[in-house]
């Protein structure tokens, strides 16, 4: 939000720098981001006189150019080389002298030199109207009325020019009260005068009216649920024409355009006090009837900006006595109700509606303006009157309108101010200092927070309704705090607190666990946003009311945002990636589905080159070692099983209970593609819920180191090719013997000396008794037994 430094002047008078505001608004909580200085034109004329052209004549070495003699005061005479094709003598004209700079509308500029143009020397240039930022005209230089300006005189002080500092201010959502140039002059002097700043505020009030004959409009509100208050005034015989100067300029220094007087007065009065506006050309509403309600579902109705919009049949709707459509409350004007040039007589409208329906039309419809911007969050019921009678008589100076009758208004019940009950107690516990009594009384006063009672230990308080966001007692400790000044709260010098103890049963104990293993494994968390785009609407939870279509649906998997982490590394020359992510993923199938996930992903060099370690690119071996680290901790029995995943090229699962707790694959070509990532990615998700009910039902078991040493025996199995290394697995864990401890596949073969269809495989097994030495007996009969297993499964040979 953009505030102005001399229209912030207007409400509060104080000798303070630009610089220091800033600092207080900031210390307020209106964060100001940036101060930006504002200049009417660009450069305010420095450097151009009022000049006059003694001399005219072609140039010597160039058709299109003249060379000139220009008097510039003082009996100072200037050649200058021209290209205008009006350019004479006798004319007096804008002159920049050398030293000047002339900005175009980008900002950029030029400085003016003396130089040689063509053989001829230039002392400076004679200036069109579009050069000094004056018009968009460049047809030729401007000529002045040498009765009007005085040869020699600065050009700037024909004009009424306009320096200002404009304030960039970070408001958040709930600060309603401070969305104004009058609202933040409120919240700034409720500081200073608390602060020993000396300062003065000057408190608006409703203008007094002159008012002439009557009219014969009616206004009718159909919910006084949807609209509380409503006022109107009509307003005859207005020349719709462009602003004066001083208004434009407070236009465009938040950063908008003038339009014409009537339109630039609304947005004075919608900047300047809070309270948005809308004229609508009186002679095309219909019977002079303005009704407030809503209209059928499938009404068709065109904008301000030409686009035609169907109504869902919930929006507050401005209609006129036959219920044709004429603006959007809160939101956006019609195109046919509009003012233009030639409209003659405003219904000028101002009005409090219900912030709920202003905010569920405004997303329908993908809308979002000044006026609903301050609509769907809470205006300031009480200052619907005092803004329409300021605009009411702006427009009787500025445009020559004549109100007649009475202002039409409908305001059946008064909204009411919030009633609190705030404890000095309880002030007290929440800063963690003690605060004077008389102290908390004056910055409620400053604050316009009447005190209705003082109870014990305590105050009855009414807080004003423009304060939507005060409503509970610790609103209005925050509102204590921020004017007496969070810098004046010391940091205790020692913090007490009490650890809490976490247990197997906190699922965020499990997380922090693997956090912490992942990050030692060189591994770096990213959260993503559970809002995207999908491609593939099916199982697709889809929001109702989106902020943008790329945000209009909650995420079906994890994966698509850490390959958006990895390709934003990627292309910063960040090539290996060691991701991980905890976050919830949705779906719509017979019912919404939401589950918690821990997703890992990884890319490129497990491990930085050097001299003794060459280039290694991770693959999907490594993935599973990582995840395979994690699963350890849950002391669970899993099968691994292949996985058909359109995410996938190759991919397993490792399933738990006849369900999947893990899957593990490398991404697909097709998807790598879509996010322009060229280098191979694997991916792993762990369902967390699931995990955790496996962890509790499987408790960790303290064991002592074996006393006796472990055995390994290995075996080289000749084994078809279609059959994988999980089956072979699986067979030797169905076996009985408990001296078997750990089983490993460490080589693989395919090749010469080997017959047609086959492969080898070279598995070790580690074999330990914990009651004393294994004897060769005991090991031959585990190693006979498992061998007629992968005979009698596999039909495998073994291999010498």
């Amino acid at each position: 939000m953009k505030i102005s430094n001399n229209w912030l002047k207007d409400y509060i008078k104080t000798e303070l720098k630009p610089e220091r505001i800033g600092e207080f608004l900031t210390d307020i909580g209106l964060e100001v981001e940036g101060i930006d200085k504002f200049e009417s034109i660009k450069g305010s004329l420095e450097g151009i006189v009022v000049g006059k052209v003694l001399t005219c004549e072609k140039h010597p070495n160039a058709d299109k150019l003249k060379k000139t003699t220009v008097e510039v005061g003082n009996g100072k005479v200037l050649n200058i080389v021209c290209g205008a094709p009006n350019v004479e003598a006798g004319q007096t004209v804008p002159v920049a002298v050398v030293g000047t700079k002339i900005y175009d509308k980008t900002g950029s500029f030029f400085e003016i030199k003396e130089a040689k143009i063509r053989g001829e020397v230039s002392q400076g240039m004679i200036c069109a109207e579009d050069e000094l930022g004056l018009s968009e005209d460049h047809g030729g230089i401007m000529v002045l009325d040498e009765t009007q300006y005085e040869v020699g005189k600065n050009f700037a002080d024909y004009f009424e020019l306009t320096n200002d500092d404009v304030f960039e201010i970070g408001l958040t959502p709930n600060r309603t009260d401070a969305m104004s140039h009058y609202g933040v002059a409120r919240d700034l002097f409720a500081y200073l005068s608390t602060n020993k700043q000396k300062s003065e505020f000057e408190k608006i009030s409703s203008e007094v009216l002159n008012n002439e004959g009557s009219h014969s409009f009616t206004l009718e509100v159909e919910d006084k649920e949807l609209t509380p208050r409503y006022i109107g005034a009509v307003i005859e015989d207005v020349q719709v024409a462009e602003s004066p100067a001083w208004l434009k300029n407070r236009i465009k220094a938040i950063g908008l355009n003038p339009i014409n007087n009537i339109v630039d007065i609304t947005n004075y009065v919608l900047h300047g006090l809070g309270q948005p506006l809308h004229a609508f050309d009186a002679d095309k509403i219909a019977d002079k009837k303005v009704k407030v309600g809503t209209v059928k579902e499938g009404t068709k109705f065109t904008t301000l900006d030409g686009v035609e919009r169907t109504l869902n049949g919930s929006e507050i709707i401005i209609k006129d006595g036959k219920d044709t459509p004429m603006c959007i409350a809160g939101v956006f004007g019609g195109a046919h109700s509009g003012v233009s040039a030639e409209t003659k007589t405003i219904f000028l409208e101002s009005a409090y509606f219900n912030a709920v329906a202003v905010r569920k039309a405004a997303k329908s419809h993908g809308l979002n303006t000044d006026a609903s911007f301050r609509f769907e969050r809470g205006v300031d019921p009480n200052i619907t009157r005092t803004a329409i009678t300021h605009a009411v008589k702006m427009i009787q100076e500025l445009a020559g309108g004549k109100l007649v009758g009475e202002l039409l208004e409908e305001y059946p019940k008064k909204i009411e101010d919030h009633y609190v009950i705030i404890r000095f107690s309880k002030i007290e516990q929440i800063l963690g200092t003690k605060i004077h009594r008389e102290k908390v009384k004056e910055i409620l006063k400053a604050l316009e927070i009447q005190v209705l009672n003082e109870i014990q230990n305590g105050l009855e308080i009414s807080v004003p309704a423009y304060r939507a966001d005060v409503t509970r007692e610790i609103d209005v400790i925050e509102e204590i705090l921020r004017i007496y000044g969070y810098n004046k709260i010391e940091a205790p010098q020692k913090i007490s607190f009490t650890p809490v103890k976490q247990n197997a049963n906190d699922q965020d104990e499990l997380e922090s666990n693997w956090a912490r293993t992942l990050q030692s494994l060189g591994f770096n968390e990213v959260m993503n946003n559970s809002l995207t785009s999908v491609k593939d609407e099916k199982d697709a939870v889809k929001l109702l009311n989106p902020l943008s279509g790329d945000l209009a649906f909650m995420r079906k998997s994890l994966l698509e945002g850490l390959l958006q982490n990895a390709i934003y590394n990627i292309n910063r020359k960040n090539q290996d990636i060691k991701f991980f992510e905890f976050g919830k993923i949705y779906h719509k199938r017979e019912r919404y589905e939401e589950r918690k996930q821990l997703a890992i992903l990884v890319s490129g060099r497990e491990a930085a080159e050097n001299w003794q370690q060459p280039k290694s690119a991770t693959d999907f071996y490594r993935l599973k070692a990582y995840v395979k680290v994690l699963l350890e901790r849950l002391s669970i029995d899993y099968r691994e099983t292949a996985l058909t995943d359109e995410r996938f090229s190759d991919a397993v699962a490792y399933e738990a209970d006849g369900k999947v707790l893990v899957r593990i694959g490398k991404v697909s070509p097709v998807m790598l593609k879509d996010f322009d990532i060229d280098q191979d990615c694997f991916y792993a998700e762990i369902e967390l819920e699931f995990a955790q009910e496996l962890r509790l039902g499987n408790e960790l078991k303290f064991r002592d180191i074996p006393k006796f040493n472990k055995i390994r025996r290995d075996l080289a199995l000749l084994i078809d090719k279609n059959i994988n290394y999980q089956e072979l697995y699986q067979t030797a864990k169905k076996n009985k013997s408990p001296f078997i401890k750990s089983i490993n596949l460490f080589d693989v073969y395919e090749g010469k000396n080997l017959p047609e269809g086959k492969k080898s495989y070279a598995m070790s097994f580690e074999l330990l008794n914990e009651e004393k030495t294994l004897e060769e007996k005991e090991i031959s009969e585990v190693m006979d037994s498992l061998i007629k297993s992968f005979q009698k499964e596999f039909n495998a040979e073994l291999r010498s």
